[in-house]
């Protein structure tokens, strides 16, 4: 009885052990913890605690979670004003662009950022966008926490204020909704 007990913990230690390994080692990171790769391959950690969400370090900024794809209309739209936003309130707030799209590597493995690259160069983004493998672990927290479920509308903008939620929005909305947000978490 006690070698089939052994055996059986064995079996699922193991399992947990081989599922939990991945060529990534950001795929390791705590679930609390997001390492997002820029274009420019600087790294931002962004942090939850409980159904707070905040960058490390800056956790006295507003923080715009835009989760999109290129591919899409309403985010191509949201860019501009994404970008005017980021413009008025350039010392109180960080817009990071969180594509939902698969990363696609070279023979070498490195990322490959072309297509994000042209969307940004197209619709002139002036805001942060990650590429990484913790993209869609960090979508899947924030739409978790506002309750939208695995296959979710985009764009989903995400708004918080020293790692406390402001509000969301979901699909094509007015620069002037978000403004208004922004002014009355900032107290204006």
């Amino acid at each position: 009885m006690l070698k089939k007990a052994l055996f059986a913990t064995l079996i699922t230690l193991s399992t947990l052990f081989f599922v939990s390994c991945d060529d990534d080692p950001n795929d390791m990171v705590s679930s609390n913890e997001f390492v997002l790769t820029t274009l420019d391959n600087t790294e931002i950690v962004v942090k939850k605690d409980k159904d707070a969400f905040y960058i490390e370090n800056k956790k006295d900024k507003i923080v715009i979670f835009d989760i999109f794809a290129t591919w899409c209309p309403p985010c191509q739209d949201s860019v501009s004003h994404l970008n005017s936003l980021q413009d008025k309130f350039k010392d109180d707030l960080i817009i990071i662009g969180i594509t939902i799209e698969e990363q696609e590597f070279d023979k070498d493995g490195n990322v490959i950022n072309d297509k994000l690259n042209d969307f940004k160069a197209e619709y002139n983004a002036k805001y942060i966008m990650v590429n990484s493998s913790q993209n869609k672990n960090l979508n899947a927290a924030i739409t978790t926490m506002l309750e939208m479920g695995p296959r979710h509308p985009i764009p989903v903008i995400a708004m918080y204020k020293d790692g406390e939620y402001i509000n969301h929005y979901v699909g094509a909305v007015h620069e002037e909704f978000i403004e208004s947000d922004i002014k009355r978490a900032l107290g204006k």
